[in-house]
Order: structure tokens, then sequence, then C-alpha cells
């Protein structure tokens, strides 16, 4: 790939001036590396072990549907073929992380900006960006669902909303407890949906299987004033009954919610209130442990 790709940051992190006033590039996906490709295929056929009985029903047909295997890194245009036909969405390239508003503007339009690059072979386990298996492999396949398509769509054009208001970290909470790291409750048990979940290994096993987090019925108002982890596994997941729930989001006015909330006190990532619905009250051990036990 370019030299920006051998870079340790991208995108808006590396101070990139953008060719593009949208920030999208080509993906150039005739430059990667064997290494690259090879580096795809260990962590595709690692979660591909992993998810089986752990994903939800829609993104392991979303996954079935698409032209994504362990072979090399997807083609953006060949995904597109597919994903315009199924839900009207698209996959764009940029250079790494984008400007909020950049961001927003693109999941208004349902288009979903995806990282191009893809981690190094000792960045495995942790990336603080996210790349392109990240976003491919953990976002794309929920997009074939009409629900979360809509439902990022009606995100996209909240988030622009929010920006004016000031309460884009209110509304910010929302997407990293549902479309990043949410559980749904399926008639065979609890399944992944978000995508920082399901491409990620440790967190894949996390999530659902340890003893430690809180796994709590997801109730908006709570979620808005719940701060959230982004250096390590989540404290506390919130679950969906069903991935209809969101298109009720969807079509919510947030902004007497935005007031409900904007002076009320906020929630610790572990904290577990009266009133919430606890599916899993959590031993909190990890994280304690991490801490020091203080």
């Amino acid at each position: 790939m370019n030299a920006e790709t051998m870079s340790s940051k991208h995108g808006l992190a590396a101070g990139l001036v953008p060719t593009r006033a949208d920030w999208t590039i080509d993906q150039g996906w005739e430059h990667y590396s064997a290494q690259e490709h090879a580096t795809w295929k260990t962590l595709f056929e690692r979660q591909s072990r992993l998810l089986p009985g752990r994903a939800c029903d829609e993104f392991v047909q979303g996954m079935r549907d698409l032209p994504i295997a362990a072979d090399a890194i997807p083609d953006f245009r060949r995904l597109n073929d597919v994903l315009m036909q199924r839900t009207g969405w698209q996959v764009v390239a940029v250079p790494g992380l984008v400007p909020d508003e950049v961001f927003f503007e693109h999941l208004a339009n349902r288009r979903f900006p995806s990282g191009h690059f893809i981690r190094k072979p000792h960045e495995l386990d942790y990336l603080e960006e996210p790349d392109v298996f990240h976003d491919v492999f953990g976002h794309v396949p929920m997009l074939m669902n009409p629900a979360i398509a809509d439902y990022i769509q009606a995100y996209g054009q909240g988030g622009l909303r929010a920006q004016k208001l000031g309460v884009l970290d209110k509304l910010a909470r929302v997407y990293w407890y549902t479309v990043e790291f949410g559980l749904v409750q399926q008639k065979d048990g609890l399944r992944i949906y978000g995508a920082g979940i399901a491409s990620s290994a440790s967190e894949t096993v996390f999530a659902l299987d340890d003893a430690s987090p809180n796994r709590v019925r997801f109730d908006l108002p709570r979620v808005m004033r719940t701060r959230y982890r982004i250096d390590d596994f989540q404290e506390t997941y919130f679950v969906i009954n069903h991935l209809d729930e969101l298109l009720s989001l969807a079509n919510i006015d947030f902004a007497p919610l935005y007031a409900q909330v904007q002076h009320q006190p906020e929630y610790a990532p572990g904290q577990v209130l009266p009133d919430d619905v606890v599916l899993t009250r959590g031993t909190g051990m990890y994280h304690d442990a991490r801490r020091g036990g203080k």
C-alpha cells in the first residue's frame, strides 16, 4: 500500500488533508500486498471459527450473501453490487478516521465509510483505529438487513442534528451500545450484532461467555447517560429483544430526550441501576483486576 498506510495513524488521526471534500479515496484493491491479504485471511478464519452460535442470524445470513471470503480483502466494487441491490447501501473507501460531519453525511446517504488499510500482523488482537477488517467484516453483513440499514441511515441524519444541538456525546453512546457493541436476544440465546464484538476474537468470547460484564436490557435514556470503554472490553452490554426495535429508535424525535438527559447525572460503564432489567449481573472481576483491585 502507499506510505500513508505504513504510518501508525490514518486519516484524521494522522492530520491528513483530504483531496476530496467527502474524504473518499479509491480503495486501490489491486495494490494490496500478499501480506495484507494474509492478515485478512488470519483474521477472517479466526472469527469464522468463533462466531457460529454467537453471531445473530442476520449477521450469518449477511455474510453468506456477500462476496466476502477468507482468501482476499474484499473488493468494495463487488460488495456494492450486492449491497446496493439489497438495501441501497454502498461501501466507500476512506483513509481512516474522518470528521464527524463527514461520517454522518455518508451514513445519512447510505454510504458506509470504511478504512482501506488493514492492521499489521502484530496488531491482530487490538487496533486503535477501525481498519478494513473491522469495517467490512464487522459492519457490512448487518447492512444487508433492512432494519439495520434504516437505523444506521437514521443515525447519520440524527448525528447531523445532534452536532448542531451540542449533544453529540449522548447520541454517540446509542451508536456505541448498539451498532458497535450490541447484543440481541434470539430464541436460542444471546447473540452478537455489534461490529466491535463481531470483529474481535477476544471480545466475541468475553461479551457472551465471561462472568465479568453486565448484560442489561436496552433502555434508550439510560444508554444515553452511560459512558463507555474505548480502551478495553465493555463493562456493560445492552440487549435488545429484536433488531426491529432499532426501527423504532430510527423514528424517535430525540430532541425531548436530549433535554431530558442533558443535565442528569451520568452513569459509569459498569454501574447497575435499581430499575435496570438485568439479564446477567456481572462479577466485574476482569475490570477490577485491570484496575489493580481498587
